[in-house]
């Protein structure tokens, strides 16, 4: 439901225009260092405001609510709160009967019947993501020395990322992009055979990310141009050091002690300035939808930074269940 992990547990929760949002953190060893000014990168590069993102900015302040205390992790359950101020609800008052194309607004109201928050998509909104960041600037301390950096490598079908969002302002119409994930020294041996592979624990989480539509490991859907004999990775040490990587540095579900690599693919905001026809759920008659508030028109911008985070979440989950990280740190 709103929690993943088995060893280092994560539970998400709040809504986009509620009081607040934040995560829970079950299963975090005792001792880690922690400081607010800890989280101050990674929230920085999710933070909205740059060119091409939504103009709704947030101090994203953590409040350390739980779990934390003279500065070190304490063994219990974590708790990080972050305050909703810039929020406008009239914005989305007529969405109650007019869903946007694409978006939750119409299975929310099916699913809960009605009792959904939804003002700013509430607890379907990428606002969410913020508890899935800080998470995951824990899990990347623990995992040490293991790397992981994502990066946008195309958006809209241009390499030119600058002129990619340049146009999609001009045209005031929302684009998506492609995200690289890469995880380095990364140790062999995690993960399991079938349901708790490496990818399948990757792939989850990652469409766990509102925008995900699809995912690949290694060279992927390439893979099906190649031969056996192109697409074998050779080993070339002891150790597992292989010629290639085409397999992403997994194999059989497990890790094989190369690089983990895998790529994204968000789509486009659904939320678009664009006049669009949609039906009234109310009326059951057509009608046009002229979407107000305040989106991004490339959500993909503020995707690598949580995409490192939901990696790290199953690296930490995955070496804590190998016994590679201490209950002390």
């Amino acid at each position: 439901m709103n929690s993943f992990g088995t060893h280092f547990r994560v539970s998400i929760f709040g809504e986009s225009h509620g009081n607040s949002t934040g995560v829970t953190i079950d299963g975090c060893p005792a001792g880690v260092p922690m400081l607010e000014s800890d989280f101050t990168p990674d929230l920085n590069r999710r933070r909205s405001g740059s060119k091409g993102t939504t103009p709704r900015k947030e101090a994203d302040l953590p409040r350390f609510m739980s779990g934390i205390f003279n500065n070190r992790t304490t063994g219990a359950p974590i708790t990080i709160l972050f305050e909703n101020t810039n929020t406008r609800f009239k914005d989305y008052e007529k969405l109650r009967e007019i869903p946007r194309p694409g978006h939750a607004d119409f299975v929310a109201f099916k699913k809960f019947g009605g009792y959904e928050d939804f003002r700013g998509g509430g607890h379907f909104s990428g606002r969410l993501t913020l508890g899935m960041v800080a998470a995951g600037v824990i899990a990347k301390k623990i995992v040490s020395p293991v790397k992981i950096n994502a990066l946008l490598t195309e958006a809209g079908g241009m390499k030119d990322i600058e002129k990619a969002v340049d146009l999609a302002i001009e045209q005031q119409n929302s684009i998506g992009g492609i995200v690289e994930c890469t995880a380095s020294q990364i140790p062999a041996g995690l993960g399991e055979p079938f349901f708790n592979s490496v990818e399948s624990l990757i792939a989850h989480i990652a469409f766990s990310i509102p925008a995900i539509k699809a995912i690949e490991f290694g060279v992927g859907f390439a893979a099906v141009k190649m031969k056996g004999s192109e697409h074998n990775d050779l080993f070339v040490s002891p150790e597992g050091k292989t010629k290639t990587n085409h397999a992403g540095g997994i194999n059989g579900g497990i890790s094989n002690g190369n690089d983990i690599v895998f790529r994204v693919a968000v789509k486009p905001t659904s939320s678009i300035s664009l006049v669009q026809n949609t039906i009234n759920i109310k009326t059951g008659e057509m009608t046009e939808l002229r979407i107000e508030g305040r989106h991004d028109l490339c959500i993909a911008l503020r995707v690598p930074v949580v995409l490192e985070a939901a990696t790290a979440i199953v690296i930490a989950d995955l070496m804590m269940a190998e016994q590679r990280i201490k209950r002390i740190f």
